[in-house]
């Protein structure tokens, strides 16, 4: 009988070609919108029968006005909240600010967490079956950007009864989303929060994931993005792309500090062994690969990449000046992938944000996900300003730091 393929150093099994969430699979909390019209493209074309995975959480006003946006970035999915279990293959990545008595109090608002056009846990993608078919869409899928995956949101805020969003947060990819959101469809924004994002993607920030795209093409298991309805999938050149990325998402001094020059235990790097922080990428290029699909992580990347408010619009500084929400803007102070410098330019841009928010942390990018409690008063101080009686007054940003597993999630 032949060994189950697994990822070197990990002894994890590889799933047969994608960890994305296939139908049939349990669908766990997510619900589904259909688009009932095929969806413009913004860089041409159409994408005929879109849908979206989404989760939500608490109860709409009859009014519609306490509805809450998460946007999630790169790597996440709609399961902001609740535990890992049949359908969902990881517990929630912002657990402790949704829920009943939390920032994001379930109790008051309507909370709805969308897994984005083009993901893999849900949500029409690369992985998903053709309209009319029975095969993936696989390399066939079509170039999306920010603003294609904002409009399929914009449908489903339609299909929910949602006129005008109380609050819309996204941290990196989905701070893109966020303030795209504010600048695409300005009167349906009331406040907005922006974590460790920027208005358009740097030149540095599109070389990081020049190499991660050629490390998931170079794999010879990619075959042009059609490997998901037979064979394995291209699960080295995707570990290899979220090892590079894992390491732009924390700090040097993190990794310093945390790992040094230290062997992995029982292993010697003279002899071909690893070091601990070695390991430590390996620990999360298995996890990645058990739990998404390389297709969605091209066409997620080349959309963030694509990222810039200001194409069209005169530039970043007048489409940032169209925003009309209440806004704050906050960013890592070790972030090395998206540097402080990109938040002051929103901050100062946006007509209605003041100073930049800078939360301390060793953690770099991943700050924004790990430091539950700065970013739990930002998220009170916002909602705050729009309804006093929400939420007891702010400590202070930097008054304690709560941390969920310093692991973190990544992108």
């Amino acid at each position: 009988m032949n060994a189950v393929p697994a990822l070197p150093h990990t002894g994890v099994p590889l799933p047969p070609a994608s960890g994305a969430w296939r139908e049939g699979d349990p669908p766990g909390r997510r619900q589904w919108y259909a688009a009932r019209k095929p969806l413009p493209l913004e860089a041409g074309g159409e994408l005929p029968g879109a849908q979206l995975a989404f989760e939500t959480w608490g109860r709409l006003a009859p009014d519609g006005s306490n509805a809450v946006l998460v946007l999630h970035a790169l790597t996440g999915d709609s399961h902001v909240m609740g535990p890992a279990g049949p359908g969902h293959p990881t517990p929630g990545w912002w657990d402790g600010l949704v829920g009943p008595g939390r920032p994001l109090d379930t109790d008051r608002w309507f909370v709805v967490a969308p897994n984005v056009l083009g993901g893999c846990q849900g949500s029409t993608g690369p992985a998903s079956a053709r309209p009319g078919g029975h095969r993936s869409w696989g390399g066939a899928f079509p170039f999306l950007t920010q603003r294609d995956q904002v409009a399929a949101e914009a449908g489903l805020a339609d299909a929910l009864g949602i006129d005008r969003w109380a609050l819309v947060v996204g941290g990196s990819m989905g701070g893109m989303r966020a303030v795209e959101w504010a600048v695409s469809y300005p009167d349906r924004v009331e406040a907005l929060l922006l974590l460790a994002t920027t208005a358009a993607a740097s030149a540095e920030q599109i070389a990081w994931a020049d190499v991660q795209l050629h490390a998931v093409r170079s794999d010879p298991h990619w075959r042009g993005g059609d490997y998901h309805d037979g064979g394995p999938g291209p699960h080295a050149g995707l570990g290899i792309a979220r090892r590079l990325a894992h390491i732009t998402y924390r700090s040097e001094s993190e990794f310093r500090i945390r790992f040094g020059r230290t062997p992995q235990d029982g292993e010697d790097p003279f002899g071909g062994g690893r070091y601990q922080v070695g390991s430590y990428l390996d620990h999360h290029a298995a996890k990645l690969v058990r739990r998404f699909d390389a297709g969605s992580y091209v066409v997620l990347s080349e959309a963030m990449n694509a990222h810039d408010v200001g194409r069209g619009r005169g530039g970043v500084r007048a489409a940032l000046g169209r925003v009309t929400a209440r806004t704050l803007v906050a960013g890592v102070d070790s972030d090395r992938l998206y540097p402080l410098a990109q938040q002051a330019e929103l901050a100062a841009h946006v007509p209605s944000a003041d100073r930049l928010r800078v939360i301390e942390s060793p953690y770099g990018h991943d700050g924004f996900l790990i430091e539950t409690e700065q970013v739990a008063e930002l998220v009170r101080e916002v909602l705050d300003t729009a309804s006093p009686d929400t939420a007891s007054p702010g400590k202070g940003l930097h008054a304690g730091n709560s941390r969920t597993d310093p692991l973190g999630t990544g992108g």
